[in-house]
């Protein structure tokens, strides 16, 4: 909705009164930065004012009093997220989490770390390192993401394959409802199955439901050293083969990557030392098992037995950077060979997951799809867990180059529903993936989903648009 100038200048001065000055920001260069996350295609409105809250009480009131007013309110942390999920609408409250980034206690004896929802990642984990602990969940964007949105989307990451995503960390959270009403959900036992998991209902659930103000997450010992293997194929069918071969003896590594021939070539043309180019897949394997060496040496042998035609097998730490190194410059290489490009290079990153089985064939159709649209798309997986990232690089200043990478998303999702995976493995639903969910839920699941929203938030003013329609 549109606010008028007295609907708007109300506005303004009730937050005024509850939140001090500098929390409320409503000049244009505020409100146009945090109209979006960065998504491209989804269409965003413009915010009303934007709010800073520091503390869990002045978010109780901006929420109460958007409830009053009904005025709707968009929950946003670092706007990492890349499917629409923390993009404005007309007229909105934009509320960010960021300047709520204590971390309020570290628990060793019982392994967790109470924060707020504005900590970023890497930060919490640097905190735990302190203390010889973790937090093992490891976002591609640690550095900048939030705990809030993490939370908020159920982020992933590398390591995920061995210790799970954010979803397995969270133990409690506190949160804001729609109405300003503050609830605990969960508890801080390693143990406890009272009531219904609404814990596990907020996580993913992108901030349509209640406002995370605070969390109980589980730390784990500091990782062991580990040590990593680049293996190189003719054929996906090859890459394939020895994931499912790994997976089948009974390994357990903390990162098991594949990238499609795009990906390979565009990191090789980086100058990374380490691959060939010419092939058709490269597969990343790392182990923080007991005995490294021996369990890497293990899986060398499968990847050999399935067809790789190059391995490096790393036996020091530096080696072993070298090689989880051509994991991280994929996005690098990307944007450095779009950067040569003429026009407006611009990429989209799509996310979905299938069955690990079905990996090669996924990738075989993304690279069917790129041909069908003469597009450039760059696939790499977490092969471990069946997560794939196809990255989709268009002209954004053509209009019909435009057109063509938004069929060639909704082709993406399609050939990965076909084969029994789903629209999205980590990355949420936001606003981009809203139609594909009602597609992918049966009507029993998507009547009780809107139930849901309805319940938490009845005058739906939370995040609303996003996920599923109310």
């Amino acid at each position: 909705m549109s606010l008028t100038t007295a609907d708007s200048s109300l506005l303004l001065s009730r937050l005024r009164d509850v939140l001090p000055a500098h929390a409320v920001l409503a000049d244009e260069a505020s409100l146009a930065a945090h109209a979006r996350d960065t998504a491209p295609f989804p269409d965003c409105g413009i915010p009303a004012v934007v709010v800073q809250p520091a503390t869990p009480e002045q978010v109780q009131a901006v929420l109460a009093l958007a409830y009053e007013l009904e005025v709707p309110v968009v929950p946003q942390g670092a706007r990492t997220g890349v499917v629409g999920a923390a993009g404005a609408v007309d007229g909105c409250i934009v509320l960010s989490t960021l300047r709520m980034d204590r971390i309020l206690e570290i628990d060793p004896g019982n392994r967790l770390v109470r924060c707020e929802p504005g900590v970023t990642t890497a930060a919490l984990n640097a905190a735990a390192a302190e203390h010889g602990l973790a937090y093992l969940p490891d976002p591609a964007s640690r550095d900048t993401c939030t705990i809030g949105g993490n939370i908020a989307t159920g982020a992933g990451g590398i390591c995920s394959v061995k210790y799970g995503a954010t979803a397995d960390h969270v133990l409690a959270l506190d949160v804001v409802l729609p109405d300003g009403r503050r609830m605990r959900t969960g508890r801080d036992t390693v143990k406890g199955v009272a009531g219904y998991d609404l814990t596990r209902l907020i996580v993913g659930s992108e901030g349509t439901l209640a406002v995370v103000v605070g969390a109980s997450l589980a730390l784990r010992p500091a990782r062991p050293p580990a040590l990593s293997l680049l293996a190189q194929f003719s054929g996906l069918a090859a890459a394939g083969d020895a994931v499912a071969a790994i997976t089948l003896a009974g390994h357990m590594p903390c990162a098991l990557e594949l990238l499609d021939r795009a990906t390979s070539e565009a990191v090789a043309e980086l100058g990374h030392p380490l691959l060939r180019p010419g092939s058709a897949a490269t597969l990343i394997v790392e182990s923080d098992a007991a005995d490294p060496a021996r369990e890497l040496s293990a899986m060398e042998l499968l990847c050999k037995e399935a067809g790789a035609e190059h391995v490096v097998t790393a036996s020091t730490a530096e080696e072993s950077r070298e090689v989880m190194e051509a994991r991280r410059l994929a996005v690098p290489a990307v944007s450095r060979y779009a950067a040569t490009l003429p026009g407006r290079p611009t990429t989209f990153i799509e996310e979905v997951a299938v069955p690990r089985c079905e990996l090669p064939k996924f990738i075989g159709a993304v690279e069917g799809i790129a041909d069908h649209h003469g597009l450039r798309i760059f696939t790499s997986a977490h092969a471990g867990d069946g997560r794939v990232r196809p990255v989709v690089l268009f002209d954004g200043a053509d209009a019909g180059r435009v057109a063509r990478a938004r069929q060639a998303r909704e082709d993406i999702v399609a050939a990965a529903l076909a084969l029994g995976g789903t629209s999205t493995g980590t990355h949420g639903i936001g606003t981009l993936k809203r139609d594909w969910l009602a597609r992918e839920l049966d009507p029993a699941g998507l009547e009780l989903h809107r139930g849901i929203k309805r319940l938490f938030d009845p005058k739906n003013l939370l995040n609303p648009g996003k996920v599923i329609e109310a």
